[in-house]
């Protein structure tokens, strides 16, 4: 991975910056939307509204590339957010920032593509599976990192909005520098719903409830925190740790998930993810206990989405793998629209807690649909499933195609030496 660092560091330098820029907005508008008094409600449509333009972008973004070029687009898009950033605090106004909130997740979705697909461009068969692992761990620390800038100014001025504003616009030297100008641009057409649904059940409802709980751990948590009354100091602790909690163990259930049945990994892991939640609702004002209930929600929630596309790999055909790495992204994107919206009535309802019980209920679901999936299909065995790639429900469709693409290698090379015991085509037709 060094040697892929160095080959690629301006461009992932670039990324760092954006995802600082990113990380902070989100956590720095949930602090000063409880400073001007905005209603919980207001807010989690606000939040919302950052997937409702995501979504939007990843549909629009491809036209865009095809007619007028990465490099045009990526400045353009990445102007738009330098602006929005700046416009926050000038205007403070809840329906004003939910279209501005809006217009930041079309573009931030447009971002991610153009830069996914430079960091393609750039990869050969042999590293593309290092650089999308060097790109998801960047995204996480750029995250991380923008949650500690939380505290170096007054989140009631200016200065922050101002800061993650340069940070967006200082990103793009690096990026429009290091990369070549017209990279190729060719996504798979999604599969349809339908199909998708017929192969992998437990995938789609898996990834659409998922949408939900990480728009809500994305969006909201900032949100909670405020209403939980923690300090700024104690709200970037917060969060932060729902991310260290993911970027940690992210690699040790991706090894874990190669060993055994994927099915009953899920079925332990949303156990888990649902029973920290409910313990969060019910622990008192410790700070420590909090975070430590923080990082458990975000060790188990992070994974599963690499998880649960892992899984639906295992009962597709090779030449299916990319066009549903596509849809499911769409799945979980839609499932994201309505998290925090959910979150936020429900705190207006039954108070701060409803956040953790939104989480809790989203994650018993998937582990219960889980179980009802046992009795319905026989699982695929260790030895045949494919290997599981980290990809974080941050990025966009062309990283969840790199990752399709690296296990697809992985199933030829298997191919070629002899040593895959079964094909796709054994694994689906067996059940």
């Amino acid at each position: 991975m060094f040697a892929v660092l160095v080959r690629t560091w301006a461009l992932m330098l670039g990324i760092l910056l954006l995802m600082v820029g990113n990380g902070l907005q989100g956590t720095l508008l949930g602090v000063r939307g409880s400073i001007e008094q905005i209603d919980p409600a207001w807010m989690g449509f606000i939040m919302s509204a950052y997937f409702v333009g995501f979504l939007g972008g990843s549909r629009v973004t491809p036209v865009l590339l095809r007619r007028v070029g990465h490099v045009r687009v990526f400045a353009a898009l990445g102007s738009l957010v330098s602006a929005a950033f700046i416009l926050y605090a000038a205007f403070v106004n809840p329906v004003f920032w939910f279209f501005m909130r809006l217009v930041v997740g079309f573009c931030f979705s447009g971002l991610y593509v153009v830069a996914e697909s430079w960091i393609n461009d750039q990869a050969t068969n042999e590293t593309r599976g290092q650089s999308l692992s060097l790109y998801i761990l960047v995204q996480m620390l750029g995250v991380v990192s923008g949650q500690v800038l939380l505290n170096v100014a007054d989140p009631s001025g200016y200065e922050l909005f101002v800061l993650i504003s340069v940070l967006v616009s200082i990103s793009f030297a690096p990026i429009l520098l290091s990369v070549t100008p017209t990279p190729v641009f060719d996504t798979s057409r999604p599969m349809s719903l339908r199909a998708l649904m017929i192969a992998s059940p437990l995938g789609c409802v898996g990834v659409f409830l998922l949408g939900g709980i990480f728009s809500a751990l994305f969006g909201m948590a900032s949100v909670f925190a405020t209403e939980r009354g923690l300090s700024v100091k104690e709200i970037s602790w917060f969060v932060t740790a729902i991310y260290v909690g993911g970027l940690l163990l992210q690699y040790p259930i991706g090894w874990i998930s190669d060993r055994m049945d994927r099915r009953t990994l899920i079925i332990i892991i949303t156990g888990l993810l649902s029973g920290s939640a409910i313990i969060g609702a019910l622990i008192g004002q410790s700070i420590f206990l909090l975070l430590a209930i923080s990082f458990a929600i975000g060790a188990t929630a992070n994974p599963l989405y690499s998880l649960l596309i892992a899984y639906t790999n295992d009962h597709l055909e090779t030449d299916q793998m990319a066009s549903a790495s596509g849809g499911l992204v769409f799945i979980n994107g839609c499932g994201a629209m309505g998290g925090p919206i959910l979150v936020g009535y429900l705190i207006n309802r039954i108070g701060p807690n409803g956040f953790f019980y939104f989480i809790a209920t989203l994650a018993a679901l998937i582990c219960l649909y889980s179980l009802y999936r046992t009795t319905r299909r026989v699982a695929v065995s260790v030895e045949d499933t494919n290997h599981y790639i980290p990809i974080s429900a941050t990025a966009a469709v062309v990283a969840a195609e790199i990752a399709t693409e690296v296990v697809i290698e992985d199933i030829e090379e298997l191919d070629e030496s002899g040593e895959l015991s079964g094909s796709i085509d054994d694994k689906t037709s067996s059940e």
